[in-house]
C-alpha cells in the first residue's frame, strides 16, 4: 500500500488479494478523467468509466476473480479496494468540501446521489431497477459494489433513482451522479485550507 497527499496531488494505489480475487486500484483525485480497466466484467467497467469521467479522477482497476462462479466476488472486491484507495488518497481530509451532491438525467431516467465524507460508513440505496439483468449483468451486484466502497472509504452515501424505465439508463445515471458528487466532495475548499471540515476536529 502506498499513498501520497499534497495540496495539488492526492493519489493512492491499493492491492487486495483473497482466495477469490486479486484486485489493484490506482486512483488520482486530481487527475483528468483517464481510465483503464481489466476486470473481466464489461458492464462494471462501463460504470467505473462514468465515475472516472464525471468525477474527473484518474482510475485504473485491474482485477481477476472467480468469474467461473459468477461476478459477485469480483464486483464486491473492486468496490472494497476502490474504497480503500479513496480513503488513502484523502488522508486526513483537511481542506476539502466534504459534502457533494448531483442530479443526473439520461433520457427518461433521473438519479440523485448525495455524499458525506463523514468517516462513518452508511449506504442508503433506493434503485428500483425495472429488470434484473442488464445484458448478462446482475443488477444486484451494483449495490454490493457501493456497499464495499462505502464501508472501506468510511463515507455516507445516499443513492436514489427517482425515475426510469430502461435499467441501463437507471444504472448509468447512478454512476454518473456518484462521480459528480464525489468530485464536489473531494474538491479543495480554499476557505478551509488546512482545516478539517468538522466541529469534532477530525473525520
Amino acid at each position: 500500500m502506498m499513498a501520497t497527499e499534497t495540496p495539488t496531488h492526492r493519489s493512492a494505489e491499493i492491492e487486495r488479494k483473497t482466495l477469490e480475487t486479486q484486485v489493484r486500484v490506482t486512483l488520482d483525485l486530481d487527475g483528468s478523467g483517464r481510465a483503464r480497466f481489466e476486470t473481466g466484467v464489461p458492464f462494471l467497467e462501463h460504470m467505473l468509466d462514468q465515475i472516472a469521467r464525471h468525477g474527473v479522477i484518474d482510475l485504473d482497476v485491474q482485477a481477476t476473480g472467480d468469474l467461473h462462479i459468477d461476478a459477485h466476488h469480483t464486483v464486491e472486491d473492486v468496490g472494497i479496494t476502490f474504497g480503500q484507495a479513496l480513503a488513502a488518497a484523502l488522508g486526513d481530509k483537511a481542506g476539502i468540501r466534504r459534502y457533494g451532491h448531483a442530479y443526473v438525467p439520461l433520457d427518461e431516467a433521473l438519479s440523485r446521489v448525495v455524499i458525506d465524507l463523514s468517516g462513518r460508513p452508511m449506504l442508503t440505496y433506493e434503485v428500483p431497477y425495472t429488470r434484473a439483468l442488464i445484458g448478462g449483468f446482475d443488477v444486484d451486484l451494483l449495490r454490493e459494489f457501493f456497499q464495499g466502497l462505502v464501508n472501506h472509504a468510511a463515507m455516507t452515501v445516499q443513492i436514489d433513482n427517482l425515475r426510469g424505465i430502461n435499467a441501463h439508463h437507471q444504472a448509468e445515471t447512478v454512476f454518473k451522479a456518484f462521480g459528480r458528487a464525489l468530485r464536489m466532495a473531494v474538491e479543495p475548499d480554499p476557505r478551509m485550507a488546512g482545516i478539517t471540515p468538522s466541529t469534532k476536529g477530525r473525520l
